[in-house]
């Protein structure tokens, strides 16, 4: 779905995994806060264009890019589309996935690699990607971690909270490695909300006793931390992780 107007003045906000849960969350603040959005998307193609209507239909401008995290000339693709679109001001590194699930002795090695590929790797391959038009743009990026980097997720999913220490620590070097660039960098770290991540479909309100919120988070309330590091009230914040867990 592409639109006609592109102009070097409009500041665009790429995001991947963009079309569902926090990312779609994301993407629709921003496009209420004057941002263009490109909305990456793996395989719910439907999702995306639904997304993209509702955009436009409330007077933004959006667009949809199929894009693979893990693939580094995608990620190029993907963001090359994004400078066609206007000036690339942020980043969000939203998509996320987990296919396998139980203690770790249980899990399929090939099933854990692909979401240690996607979880961490991809992080790492967006960043890499849009470096040279964020120097430019002196823009932003905001990494989406979890609660589960300092939780551990034991007996669930060990090995995807690993890679999202990973991307806290990643959020950290590059802060340091980007500041000389005029790129902040910064990460999310939600805890248990209500999107179709997860498996099992009822594991937030199963999740709920142990919070001391005393209940599972809705993307909405993960998408203004996110807006906050991006806009110009953080311009004095990079390498900094905003927790939003209900207290987890």
């Amino acid at each position: 779905m592409d639109d006609a107007s592109q102009s070097e003045d409009r500041r665009v906000l790429a995001i991947t995994g963009g079309s569902r849960g926090i990312g779609a969350a994301v993407a629709e603040s921003a496009a209420r806060a004057g941002w263009d959005v490109l909305i990456g998307y793996r395989s719910d193609s439907q999702a995306a264009q639904d997304l993209c209507i509702r955009l436009r239909e409330a007077g933004g401008i959006a667009q949809i890019e199929r894009v693979d995290v893990t693939d580094a000339e995608a990620l190029q693709g993907f963001l090359d589309r994004a400078e066609r679109m206007g000036t690339l001001g942020g980043v969000v590194a939203s998509a996320g996935a987990v296919s396998a699930v139980g203690p770790l002795v249980d899990l399929d090695p090939e099933a854990i690699r692909r979401d240690l590929e996607v979880n961490l790797l991809g992080a790492v391959l967006t960043v890499r990607a849009a470096i040279p038009a964020l120097t430019e743009s002196k823009g932003s990026i905001v990494l989406i971690s979890s609660a589960a980097s300092t939780i551990g997720s034991p007996g669930a999913y060990v090995h995807y909270a690993a890679a999202k220490a990973g991307v806290d620590a990643l959020t950290v070097g590059l802060s340091k490695e980007l500041a000389p660039r005029g790129i902040r960098v910064n990460c999310v770290q939600p805890g248990t909300v209500w999107t179709d991540f997860h498996q099992d479909p009822d594991r937030p309100a199963k999740v709920a006793p142990s919070v001391p919120w005393g209940r599972a988070g809705y993307p909405e309330e993960i998408a203004p931390a996110v807006l906050h590091l991006l806009s110009d009230d953080a311009g004095y914040t990079t390498g900094a992780a905003i927790r939003v867990a209900g207290g987890m």
